[in-house]
């Protein structure tokens, strides 16, 4: 696994945004007073696996609640693929191509793993065209393959209901595939998991990223944002604290002060 450059915040986080990737700058969110986030400034290129760290109350669920558009930032730049996502609603930024996976897997226990990606499907949701729709030999190939992707081609017609909590949080993840998202936002998903399932999921998450899909995943194990072997932002306050790869801010004195402890 090739090591992340210690480059930092001098990579450009505040350069103008581009025509792609996910752009934050200056956002401010504030609550009774409270500043959740304090000027956080972020860039997330095309392509690229980034792991968000932090001690509770960092705003790191803020965070990604900004991007997808549930929390209104008080100043600040939020950007991606070149539109402006404070001018958005929820379900616009969704349909732009950003999927968040919450802690918690929300899937149908009464239906299949298939039946729970074939929901998931893109594809035209008015009224017509649910009455019309029949589920063609290029859209169950795309189920099928997904199910292959997070190892669940073996239980493809099992109840979701009879999956343990690591691949129920795998076909979370293969639900937002099928909507074929340009940026994941993955809230802790690692959390109640097995080590052997906790490493299986690095290598799922390593691996969807790439090409022009970006995913983000906030997490507190360290041994599994290790195992991602990709760029690290720590959060504190709000505001960016460090970033790097994970031996670089594992040894910063300041994120040691208020997050891993001496």
């Amino acid at each position: 696994m090739s090591e992340v450059p210690d480059r930092g915040a001098e990579r450009g986080v505040n350069r103008p945004p581009g025509d792609s990737g996910l752009y934050l700058d200056g956002v401010t969110v504030r609550f009774d007073g409270f500043r959740a986030l304090n000027a956080l400034s972020l860039l997330v290129e095309p392509g690229e696996l980034r792991a968000v760290i932090g001690p509770n109350g960092a705003g790191k669920t803020t965070m990604m609640d900004v991007i997808t558009g549930k929390t209104r930032p008080a100043e600040g730049v939020v950007r991606f693929a070149g539109r402006d996502l404070t001018r958005m609603d929820e379900s616009a930024i969704a349909n732009l191509g950003i999927g968040r996976k919450f802690q918690k897997p929300t899937v149908f226990d009464a239906l299949s793993v298939f039946e729970n990606l074939e929901l998931a499907l893109k594809a035209p949701r008015g009224p017509i065209a649910c009455l019309r729709w029949v589920l063609a030999g290029a859209a169950r190939d795309a189920i099928l393959a997904t199910a292959q992707r997070i190892g669940l081609e073996a239980r493809v017609h099992d109840k979701a209901g009879l999956l343990s909590h690591g691949q129920r949080q795998w076909l979370e993840i293969g639900m937002l595939l099928m909507q074929d998202p340009q940026l994941l936002l993955v809230d802790e998903p690692v959390a109640g998991m097995t080590d052997h399932e906790t490493a299986q999921t690095a290598e799922l998450l390593a691996g969807i990223a790439g090409g022009a899909r970006s995913v983000v995943v906030v997490e507190h194990d360290l041994d599994f944002v290790r195992a991602l072997g990709c760029r690290v932002t720590v959060l504190h306050e709000g505001t960016m604290l460090s970033e790097g790869s994970i031996d670089h801010v594992q040894a910063d004195p300041r994120v040691v002060d208020v997050y891993l402890g001496r």
